[in-house]
């Protein structure tokens, strides 16, 4: 197994299930690709590194098949699932009890409380069904199939409609007032769709029904939560696992793999295959040289399209963030925009290769969520913005000089105190990660692309990562790809790892004296 990410540990972990012997080979100091937590911005708080929380690891078939619980996980929930303060005082609330959902959308648009319940009772018909869809190796025949019988029950036609609307015209359509709109369109912030875009409707919808139906959790004591339980997990059905171990190449002989090769040079050979959790770029011409590989591949990997690039922010706050909007302050994330359209410029200024003078955000409150992370009467909390893939290359610091790295840091501060007056006053240490950090930190994440690649339609599904490649079968016999390139993409569900891992095991190419 090529890295201990979450896709990783969760291939390694069904292999082991299965009997196999596994071994897992890591480049960084410590496992978790980008579920990883520490105290590096000020030693009495935890810090996420990267990923903080995870609807979708409560929703996994993948992840709930595994019992963390078991093994050491536990979740902790805040009061509240979301929040979208606007200056004017107004803020939509996703809160964990439905009704108390409708009221806040209520107050906000005449109807929206009813309408906001109508979208509801649509999920609950067909969301089980549609992830276990998503979730499950592509096609999802029995899936797809229930799904539609779901669909025709739930409405049909104009079901189906709904699902396919962006998520402005969904928001527009659905609601008289920007409640609902924002709690959907602002949900595409956490990928890298427009409000405008094809499929941000569906997605917002899912994001914002899992919070209603599961919450937006966070393992208790920070984000290793998750890649402990992983690991514990791992080494009791008799896993390996060894960082500072990265590979440099994936060996290959008349297309089959016979293990990698480390940096340093030493061979460790696979008696039955090889599963990659790294990008597709860097498993194809990467990891496996382009002799192995057919020429129409380069070509397809050349159209590949990566998601966003992420500037993040971590703080260690004296209080609580002081926002003027008092349902803000009981949310574990809050979006930060002053509405539709502006989320609609700052994604117009990531197309167009330009940095957003004024910054659209996704903020954690982490203490709120967790009390663990931090002192009573302080608070653990990131931010964290987009930017286009062009921003910043070039140069010893890919582009992000000191000053520049403070300047949009200064920027999100200012974007928190136009809704929290004195939020910058309560500031007691914080970390700056740009682009290129996130990446010296996770290589997978490349200038910051948090999603293995863009969650547009164009790369889902048979096209992820590239037409007539999709999911994680590869050209090499005995290799699997394993990361967020491979359906169904980013977000902590270890869908990726856990289908490369049964592909694995129903593989025809196995030694009859070694299938199970």
């Amino acid at each position: 197994m090529v890295g201990a990410g979450p896709n990783g540990l969760v291939a390694a972990n069904v292999l082991a299930d299965a009997g196999w012997r596994v071994q897992v080979l890591e480049a960084q100091e410590r496992p978790g690709g980008a579920v990883r937590s520490d105290r590096g911005v000020h030693p009495d708080y935890v810090n996420d590194l990267f990923s903080s929380f995870y609807p979708l690891a409560v929703a996994s078939p993948a992840l709930r098949g595994l019992e963390l619980e078991r093994w050491g996980l536990a979740w902790s929930h805040a009061p509240a699932v979301l929040a979208h303060p606007l200056p004017d005082g107004r803020c939509p609330v996703l809160w964990r009890d439905p009704m108390r959902t409708a009221a806040s959308l209520e107050s906000l648009g005449v109807g929206d409380g009813e309408a906001y319940l109508r979208l509801l009772d649509l999920w609950d018909r067909v969301g089980d069904v549609l992830l276990n869809a998503l979730l499950t190796p592509f096609p999802p025949v029995r899936a797809g199939l229930r799904l539609l019988r779901n669909v025709h029950a739930a409405g049909g036609l104009r079901a189906l409609r709904t699902l396919t609307l962006p998520a402005r015209r969904m928001g527009e359509e659905e609601f008289s007032g920007p409640g609902g709109g924002l709690l959907l369109t602002g949900s595409g912030l956490h990928a890298d769709f427009s409000p405008e875009s094809p499929g941000s409707g569906a997605f917002g919808l899912l994001l914002v029904m899992l919070g209603q139906r599961l919450g937006w959790p966070v393992p208790v004591g920070g984000s290793n939560g998750i890649t402990n339980a992983l690991v514990r997990r791992l080494a009791a059905r008799g896993g390996a696992l060894r960082c500072r171990a990265p590979v440099a190449e994936v060996v290959v002989r008349e297309g089959r793999c016979l293990g990698v090769r480390t940096a340093d040079g030493e061979p460790v050979r696979a008696r039955r295959a090889v599963l990659a959790d790294v990008s597709a770029p860097a498993l194809y011409g990467g990891l496996v040289d382009w002799a192995h590989l057919p020429d129409r591949l380069r070509g397809e990997l050349r159209r590949f399209q990566w998601d966003f690039a992420t500037f993040k922010t971590d703080w260690a706050l004296s209080r609580p963030i002081p926002w003027a909007a008092e349902g803000a302050a009981t949310a574990g994330t809050v979006h930060v925009a002053d509405g539709l359209d502006h989320l609609t410029r700052n994604t117009a200024d990531l197309v167009t290769g330009r940095t957003p003078e004024r910054p659209c955000l996704v903020l954690g409150q982490m203490t709120t969520s967790d009390r663990s992370r931090s002192p009573a009467g302080t608070e653990s909390a990131w931010a964290y913005t987009h930017l286009s893939q062009r921003s910043g290359q070039g140069g010893r610091d890919g582009g992000w000089s000191a000053a520049r790295r403070a300047d949009l840091a200064d920027r999100m501060e200012r974007a928190v105190e136009r809704l929290a007056p004195g939020f910058r006053d309560s500031i007691v240490a914080r970390r700056v990660l740009a682009p290129p950090d996130l990446q010296r930190l996770n290589r997978n994440l490349v200038r910051g692309a948090l999603n293995g690649g863009t969650a547009a339609p164009h790369q889902q599904l048979v096209f992820r990562p590239t037409p007539g490649r999709s999911g994680p079968h590869t050209p090499v016999a005995g290799l699997y790809l394993a990361s967020a390139s491979a359906h169904p993409g980013g977000g902590v569900h270890g869908a990726c790892g856990a289908n490369a891992a049964h592909a694995a095991l129903r593989s025809r190419f196995l030694p009859r004296r070694t299938r199970r």
